[in-house]
């Protein structure tokens, strides 16, 4: 059965914006585990903009499901991972001017270097994964790189799927949809775990949750902007029943 993930930062963001304890992401999570949430996503930026090193140690001791924290990879925050052990370590891209995470992990342009911090966090006892674009060329890096799991960068579907209004006959969108598709295919061949992530909504999230092999999706923006009208455990709620109803339709097929 398909997992879904569900990335707490905008609760953070909403807090900082008047730098106050409310609301506060623990909580938050608790509500996305009642909702069905099979893990947390967190990202700890180098700037703290929103999700802090408190927060992180909180979410760590209070989250029955799996934390999964996002991170560059630097030295500091591989000290932290290894310190905190949350189960899944994510690398990705960091920008300070970026609104969030913009493109994947150039994996193939520092291979020697994140072998190594690949290394530390396995060493550490963390299940290791790398938010990349749908490249075979990158897919093959994080291979080489140790990596245990791939997750496709699903923002270029996600943005090709709102212009095309979600029409498959229209080029672009058919086009970017097999690319996580074909990425997906490599990465299983490969021997890793096949995830996806990032833009995906409430529109758009079933084609991608009934591909073959795909373990997990994670999503935070559209779940926490639907939980402003319905509350976040229905909104997870919401999310889960799409992603199982596109699995059910691919397992029949």
């Amino acid at each position: 059965m398909i997992q879904l993930g569900v990335n707490i930062d905008h609760v953070a963001t909403v807090r900082q914006a008047r730098r106050g304890v409310e609301p506060d992401p623990v909580r938050a999570a608790h509500e996305a585990e009642l909702g069905g949430a099979d893990g947390i996503t967190v990202h700890l930026r180098e700037d703290r903009r929103h999700i802090n090193d408190q927060d992180v140690e909180r979410l760590r001791a209070a989250v029955n499901v799996k934390l999964n924290l996002e991170m560059a990879a630097t030295d500091e925050m591989v000290e932290i991972a290894r310190r905190v052990r949350p189960q899944i370590a994510m690398l990705v891209p960091e920008g300070r001017r970026e609104i969030t995470t913009e493109g994947g992990l150039d994996v193939a342009g520092q291979l020697e270097r994140l072998r190594d911090v690949v290394s530390r966090l396995r060493d550490g006892g963390l299940i290791v994964s790398a938010f990349i674009d749908a490249e075979s060329g990158q897919v093959e890096a994080a291979r080489e790189a140790g990596f245990d799991v791939c997750e496709v960068h699903t923002g270029p579907y996600a943005h090709a799927f709102a212009d095309a209004g979600g029409d498959f006959l229209i080029e672009p969108l058919a086009r970017e949809f097999d690319a996580v598709r074909s990425a997906g295919e490599l990465i299983r061949n490969l021997g890793m775990r096949f995830n996806a992530g990032h833009a995906l909504n409430y529109h758009n999230v079933q084609p991608i949750a009934g591909l073959p092999g795909i373990a997990e999706l994670h999503i935070g923006h559209s779940i926490v902007s639907r939980a402003v009208f319905v509350g976040l455990r229905e909104a997870v709620r919401e999310m889960k029943r799409l992603m199982a109803q596109a699995s059910e339709v691919r397992d029949q097929a």
